[in-house]
């Protein structure tokens, strides 16, 4: 088949990540994949969740939101109440990110990932987990000296990408035509080592093989393995 943006079924849409888009916040950056475009921004604050208060731990978290003009048609802003797809997007930004961090070595502060989401695309978690992860490592070795750790807070690099089928093909990073046409879709979180964080897969339309799943997880290690690359560029090879 031919895909609506002419790539190969195994290719990444291209990807541009501006550092410090926004100068008021510890670190940030805008992640552009294909028209997909998130900010995301990173605080450093030292009032933990009152649960998490006397631990000895650190906590990350996340908030994801789509602003208003994102869609093709405007999204009402959540005010007072988050809808729950809101709240499943944040919660896995959050887990992913949490599941390859050392919270004791942060210590008692907490680092909230705010993810905006300016254009969308297709994608939007996975990009939100992949730029929040940069803003999160960028945070982490801006730390004054008095807060750095004794040891690495981060112990993999994390990125994240989708795959799915498309009239019985395996598709790497669905923009939105392909994932709202997709018999198949699947958000995977992976370490650089090849684990797995998270797996969301749905038969949207049909069921699907063991076969297809291995496919599919095999694309997905790909262009993890390529975001993680890029992150290197950008972070370094030694984690903070």
């Amino acid at each position: 088949m031919s895909r609506s943006d002419g790539r190969a079924n195994d290719q990444l849409r291209p990807i541009k990540i501006t550092e410090d888009y926004v100068s008021s916040a510890e670190a940030s950056v805008l992640i552009e994949v294909g028209k997909t475009r998130v900010l995301c921004c990173a605080t450093i604050d030292t009032d933990l969740p009152r649960w998490m208060k006397g631990s000895g731990k650190g906590w990350v978290t996340a908030e994801y939101n789509l602003l208003p003009r994102s869609t093709s048609s405007r999204v009402k802003r959540e005010r007072d109440k988050i809808s729950g797809r809101t709240q499943e997007i944040q919660r896995l930004i959050g887990r992913s990110l949490r599941g390859i961090c050392d919270l004791a070595a942060l210590g008692e502060k907490q680092i909230i990932l705010d993810c905006d989401v300016i254009e969308a695309d297709g994608g939007t978690r996975t990009a939100s987990v992949v730029g929040a992860f940069i803003a999160l490592g960028m945070a982490l070795k801006r730390l004054p000296a008095e807060q750095k750790t004794a040891k690495p807070v981060l112990k993999h690099f994390l990125s994240a990408t989708s795959v799915g089928i498309l009239e019985g093909q395996p598709l790497l990073d669905l923009c939105y035509v392909e994932d709202s046409k997709a018999e198949v879709d699947m958000n995977v979180v992976m370490t650089q080592t090849g684990d797995f964080v998270e797996i969301q897969g749905t038969g949207e339309e049909s069921v699907f093989s063991m076969t297809q799943l291995q496919s599919m997880l095999a694309l997905a290690e790909k262009g993890c393995r390529e975001l993680h690359a890029l992150q290197k560029k950008i972070l370094g090879e030694t984690l903070p």
